[in-house]
Parts: structure tokens; C-alpha cells; sequence
């Protein structure tokens, strides 16, 4: 498969790249479109697919055999840690990354994947100026990407949205608040995918009150619950990236996977890419607890019809566990305002979209002042009126 600089266009030779809009590759010169397969056809690129990984299969039959089990969190007994993730992951090759260059962020550490022609930069992430460290090489490929479905003239109309709709923000900020960038960039994320095979135990009550004269009587009965199943987990997502805040990429989540296609570099065309920095063992909490929310939902919901529930404890056994690594596409914005620096981001995809805003605190106290002596006013009324009764 072609790198990145050879997505020439096939009528004028110019530097294609992905329009969300269009959802196809673009060239900025004579307005030519090519959907990726289009290309592919043309440049006469395919893209291989991904070996089948047989020792890890193997490994996985061993670990199940051997009946590891860890306790992973209270209450809950799991072999989650000791699954053999099957892993096919291919790398990047010398032809794929010909033209992309690694920047660093001197401030913040993150570390950007670029084309080679990308001018003086910002980091996306902390707005501070980045340098060239090397050539992009060695790297995983991802197994799959959600491309953009959002131009920066929605994320620019999402962000007045977002600050109209708040209420005690400052109405200068609104007016004066300074864009200083806004970046298009993919994020890394390890994607899990398992089976699961579930055993709960809960202990539940029924009760019943009777009445005999004029005494009351409550008769309890008690239970104990046992409920069994199994539940397919698929593409459940863990942010491999430190350089953005885990609280901020999972509020502009979900991002939904019946989007995302086999990763092509073409994809990658006129926007950066965070390099991953969290290894997939790194993010096997993050999954685990996503699961583990799942599952205590789904079973907590079986048990109707008595007085109480109260879950005892868990069981839960994995097993054809594979993981994925895919880019997943985020807006963004850095604006300042009063010497301040505000970080705002939003789904490529959905267009979700979050960020912290200054709190005029006049507004605030002066709404709570006038709603107490509302209140007061109403209390104080009711009181006199009593007084003439």
C-alpha cells in the first residue's frame, strides 16, 4: 500500500485529501473527487489482510485449561487478566510511512504524526509550538479507522453552540473569545473483544405486611439467587493516547463502530494522528471495567419481582478474546480568553461536543439572590396571610 505522498491526483497530480464532507479524497486544485476504493483501482494498491494468528490461540487454550482466575475488582471473580489476547497487529512498512515525520510537543510531550510538508505547528492539545524529531517508522498499524464525518466549519458552529446554550458565561467571552486552533486530529484506541460466560449470586427478600386487630405484622422471606449466561462483548474502546484528558475523550464518546473500514493511509491525508503511547496490557483495566459495568447491569436486571436484591458476587469467564487498534476521529479547539486558555473537543464522527467555560460569577450569585428573595417574598406572604385566619 502507498504512503501518504502517493496520493497524487490521477488528473492533475495535485495532493489529494479526505473531505468529510464529500467523504472522499479531494484534490484542493481541480476539485476532483475519488472515493478510496476508486483510488485503490487507479494506483493499483490493495490492502493486505490481516494474518490469523494461531499461536495466540493456542496460548488462549492453555490459559483456559489451566483455569486462571484473578479477582479483579470487589466482588467480582474474572480471568480477564490471563486471556490470551490474540494478537495479529501488523506495522507500518518503509513505503507506507515514506513522507510522514514524527513532531514533539516540548511543553506537553505529545507526540504527532504528520506529512513531511506540514509547516510551523501547534500542538493540538496544549497550543504550544512543536518540533520535527524524525521520520515516522516501526510504528503498529491500526487494524481500523472511523474517518471524519465533520468539517471544521461544524466543529467552529458547535463551539457557538456550545457557548450559547450555558448559562453564566460571560457574554464578552462569547463575543471576544479568540479561536487559536483547531486540529482534526485522529486518537488511538485499543478496541476488545471477547465472549464471556457469567455466573451471578444475589440474596434477595420478598415482604408482606398483614394486619391482625390493631397490630401490624411484616413477614419476610429470604432468597438467595443464582443467574447464568453469556455475553459477547465487541469493539469495547480504551483511549491509548495520555496526551488528552481520559474524562474529556469519554465524554465525546460513543463513537459508534458500524463506520470504521480497514485503515488505509489515505484516510490520514490533511490531518494529523496521535501517536499511541499506552500499551494494550496498559488498557486492559479500562476494558475490563466497561465489561464489568455491562455485565452488572445486565444481570442486576434479571432478578424481579422481590422486595430486595443484593448482589453477593460475580463470576465471569473469557475467553476468545482478540483486540484491535483503530483511530478514531476528534476535533480539537483551543481558544483564549482574559489571559486564559480554554480546551474544547468534539467527535469527528457524531459531533459531540464538550469543554470547560468560564463562570461569570456576578450572573451566578445575582440569579441565587433573586431567586431567594423570591422565595423569601412567598414565604413571607403565605406567613401574613395565616395571621388573618
Amino acid at each position: 500500500m502507498a504512503g501518504i505522498k502517493a496520493y497524487k491526483c490521477p488528473e492533475c497530480g495535485g495532493p489529494l485529501e479526505w473531505n468529510a464532507v464529500a467523504q472522499k479524497m479531494k484534490c484542493p486544485y481541480c476539485d476532483s473527487v475519488f472515493t478510496v476504493a476508486e483510488l485503490e483501482a487507479i494506483i493499483g494498491t490493495k490492502e493486505e489482510d490481516a494474518a490469523e494468528t494461531e499461536a495466540a490461540a493456542a496460548k488462549e487454550e492453555a490459559a483456559q485449561a489451566a483455569g486462571a482466575q484473578t479477582t479483579a475488582s470487589e466482588g467480582v471473580e474474572s480471568n480477564f487478566d490471563s486471556v490470551a489476547w490474540e494478537d495479529s497487529h501488523e506495522y507500518f512498512s518503509e513505503e507506507e510511512t515514506a513522507g510522514m515525520k514524527v513532531y514533539s510537543c516540548n511543553s506537553c510531550g505529545a507526540q504527532i504524526i504528520a506529512p513531511e510538508t506540514q509547516g510551523a505547528m501547534t500542538c493540538p492539545y496544549c497550543n504550544n509550538n512543536v518540533v520535527m524529531v524524525g521520520q515516522f517508522a516501526g510504528d503498529l498499524k491500526p487494524d481500523y479507522i472511523i474517518p471524519f464525518k465533520l468539517d471544521k466549519e461544524a466543529a467552529k458552529a458547535a463551539l457557538k453552540k456550545h457557548v450559547s446554550s450555558r448559562k453564566f458565561v460571560p457574554r464578552i467571552f462569547s463575543e471576544k473569545n479568540h479561536i487559536d486552533e483547531i486540529k482534526a486530529i485522529y486518537v488511538p484506541y485499543w478496541l476488545f473483544s471477547a465472549s464471556a460466560k457469567v455466573q451471578a449470586t444475589f440474596n434477595a427478600t420478598k415482604t408482606k405486611t398483614r394486619r391482625r386487630g390493631q397490630t401490624e405484622y411484616t413477614d419476610t422471606e429470604h432468597y438467595v439467587l443464582e443467574r447464568g449466561g453469556t455475553m459477547d462483548f465487541e469493539h469495547v474502546p480504551a483511549d491509548a493516547s495520555r496526551n488528552i484528558a481520559d474524562d474529556l475523550m469519554e465524554s465525546i464518546e460513543p463513537f459508534d463502530f458500524k463506520d470504521a473500514v480497514p485503515f488505509n493511509a489515505a484516510y490520514l491525508a490533511g490531518f494529523l494522528a496521535d501517536r499511541y503511547d499506552v500499551a494494550m496490557d496498559e488498557c486492559k483495566q479500562t476494558a475490563f471495567s466497561r465489561m464489568e459495568n455491562s455485565v452488572r447491569r445486565a444481570f442486576n436486571g434479571l432478578s424481579g419481582g422481590y422486595s430486595s436484591v443484593t448482589p453477593v458476587g460475580y463470576h465471569i469467564h473469557f475467553h476468545k478474546g482478540t483486540t484491535d487498534y483503530a483511530l478514531y476521529p476528534v476535533w480539537i479547539l483551543n481558544t483564549s480568553w482574559n489571559g486564559g486558555k480554554y480546551l474544547f473537543a468534539m467527535n469527528g464522527q457524531t459531533g459531540k461536543f464538550v469543554g470547560d467555560l468560564p463562570l461569570d460569577k456576578g450572573a451566578f450569585y445575582r440569579r441565587w439572590a433573586l431567586m431567594a428573595a423570591a422565595i423569601g417574598g412567598i414565604i413571607y406572604a403565605l406567613m401574613w396571610a395565616f395571621t388573618w385566619f
